[in-house]
């Protein structure tokens, strides 16, 4: 049964017969004391609940009710609706524990949508709806780690709904892989899945780029352009890089994720669209949100479900099986013989540091087995090209990585960016291929002082 909430008979009446004629059983009331009666007696499977009641304007009664609600039934998936203008009250709601939240006027197919989302990522998990990731397709991602296991495990019990999902980690884990995994195991599988790096669109091509324009619109809008949204209809969209958003793009953006509706430049006429919206970043999206960079309001709408991925250094069995793989590749795209790898190879590739995660690996093991033009590779091979890659300086040039402790390199390597960047910290972070946060959490767990690099 799904509970109504509103004191507005008129919305009471238009949502029991859209989700009866939707299939389900719905039950409304409207006001609090109501709801708390429902909630006690019965067992809501949802609950659709107004924060605005005649009594209280500013929504203070709207959420006194979500926590009580919460108190009765925490496992009750509660979605919220408020207007745009105050939307502030959905984000409170959402740290209060709703699962999610729409504004009025609601678009009937996207509120169906998350109805059907919630309930299902709320449904009692059984045998079948467990464990799936030896049944998931898979595609190009490699490995049986405990942790890319679970991420799998996820991905299989969330693809077939409609949930946004955030992907979180750093930079090289492999984010756009999983979203292709979501996209390709989902019921939109034969639909386009449409990739936009967020970070690359500058402010000013925006709208142009995401939402398309009409010939004449602007200066330079010679012919039609479709947008990315439009491109992805019916099918998914990724949104890569997406905590490298401006903020006046996030509000853009957070309008067509509310209700699927979006204006191309040079024609006011409202368009429709239905798209699932995976995101990824290797930001801390909940800091920004403290420092007022991100929209907290844009960062609910988005990460109804997280999946964070581990870093290549969490899932050091993996690294033999992506070595063999990324040379499989190598020798199929450039009619090379099979490569071997000694078993020093395997044991030196599993002790390095790699700040780049899975991209630096595929890059170390494509470039020495063409540098070295030999069908079995050593650690000795690795090690050249390793040392090669991080520029070492002449006096650390017969250092040998096959003989140090990961930690020993992993402190080598920093320091020799340091001195290759002059102690440019945002310079080190990119060329190890990690955020400044960690780089001096790095530099504190080594005893590294930046203005004194001897």
């Amino acid at each position: 049964m799904i509970l109504v909430i509103d004191d507005d008979s008129a919305v009471r009446s238009s949502l029991s017969f859209m989700l009866k004629r939707a299939g389900y059983e719905v039950k409304a009331v409207p006001g609090p004391r109501e709801a708390i009666d429902t909630v006690r007696a019965e067992a809501p499977a949802l609950i659709l609940m107004d924060m605005n009641f005649t009594l209280s304007t500013t929504g203070e009664e709207g959420l006194t009710l979500l926590k009580q609600v919460k108190i009765f039934r925490p496992e009750t998936p509660v979605i919220l609706m408020t207007a745009w203008g105050s939307i502030q009250l959905a984000v409170q709601g959402m740290q209060a524990g709703a699962f999610d939240f729409i504004t009025k006027p609601w678009n009937n197919a996207a509120l169906l949508q998350r109805i059907e989302t919630a309930l299902e990522l709320n449904a009692p998990q059984t045998e079948s709806t467990t464990e799936k990731a030896d049944t998931l397709d898979r595609s190009h991602i490699i490995g049986k780690s405990r942790g890319l296991t679970e991420v799998l495990n996820t991905v299989a019990r969330i693809a077939r709904t409609n949930a946004s999902v955030l992907i979180t980690g750093e930079s090289g884990t492999g984010k756009e892989l999983i979203a292709e995994a979501i996209h390709i195991n989902s019921q939109r599988a034969k639909q386009p899945f449409v990739k936009v790096n967020l970070g690359g669109i500058s402010q000013s091509l925006f709208e142009s780029e995401m939402f398309g324009h009409k010939k004449g619109a602007f200066t330079d809008a010679s012919a039609d352009r479709i947008g990315r949204f439009e491109l992805a209809n019916k099918g998914t969209i990724f949104l890569d890089e997406i905590g490298d958003l401006d903020l006046s793009c996030q509000v853009k953006l957070l309008r067509v994720l509310q209700d699927q509706t979006f204006e191309v430049l040079g024609d006011s006429r409202p368009r429709k669209v239905d798209v699932r919206i995976v995101s990824a970043t290797n930001a801390d999206l909940r800091k920004m949100v403290s420092e007022r960079t991100f929209r907290e309001d844009l960062f609910y709408r988005i990460n109804l479900i997280t999946i964070k991925l581990p870093a290549l250094r969490e899932r050091r069995e993996d690294i033999p099986l992506l070595a063999r793989y990324f040379a499989d590749r190598q020798a199929e795209a450039n009619g090379l013989p099979h490569t071997e790898f000694a078993s020093d190879a395997l044991s030196f590739l599993s002790k390095l540091p790699y700040p780049g995660n899975i991209r630096e690996l595929k890059n170390l093991v494509e470039r020495t087995i063409l540098v070295s033009g030999k069908s079995i590779i050593t650690a000795a091979d690795f090690d050249t090209q390793y040392l090669r890659t991080n520029e070492q300086p002449q006096a650390t040039e017969n250092v040998s990585y096959a003989n140090m402790t990961l930690d020993e390199i992993e402190r080598h390597t920093i320091l020799q960016a340091l001195e290759r960047h002059k102690g440019n910290l945002s310079q080190v972070a990119l060329a190890l291929g990690i955020s400044r946060a960690a780089l001096y959490r790095r530099l504190e767990k080594y005893n590294i002082a930046v203005n004194n690099l001897s």
